[in-house]
């Protein structure tokens, strides 16, 4: 058992610990390493509220990565309480084809996600995103 910042008790991870696990998740899907994605995820995901095995959150990268090849995640902001982790992220990319709805026309998009995650035993358990669909849309529509 670990001390946090805060002096919260976490299973096993300090809050370094969970800021650099994250930081590894980003450059995975940077690289788009999915194959990796056991180190970080459970065999099941919580995501938005909904259970999700990992090779569909993994399809869902690549179905993201696959309509927009360059797209890349920044790390803004990155917090940690317990064992719960909170980042702001800018993403980019140029969609090549339909996203989110979207047809592309060869605008370069910046938009702004946020992301909760709650880490047990070492990996994602729950999953919880938002991505700015309004400034990507009007950006699309440009």
């Amino acid at each position: 058992m670990s001390t946090d910042t805060t002096g919260t008790q976490t299973a096993g991870m300090t809050a370094e610990e969970l800021r650099d696990f994250y930081r590894r998740y980003i450059e995975l899907a940077n690289t788009r390493d999915f194959d990796r994605m056991s180190e970080f995820a459970h065999d099941e995901v919580i995501m938005n509220g909904t259970p999700v095995a990992r090779d569909d959150m993994v399809a869902e990268f690549r179905r993201h990565t696959d309509a927009v090849p360059d797209l890349h995640w920044e790390v803004q902001e990155l917090l940690v309480d317990g064992t719960h982790v909170a980042a702001r992220l800018i993403d980019t990319g140029t969609p090549v084809a339909e996203w989110n709805g979207l047809a592309p026309t060869g605008a370069t998009v910046t938009f702004a996600e946020t992301a909760f995650y709650e880490v047990v035993d070492g990996r994602f358990k729950h999953m919880w995103y938002l991505m700015d669909g309004v400034a990507l849309q009007t950006q699309l529509a440009s």
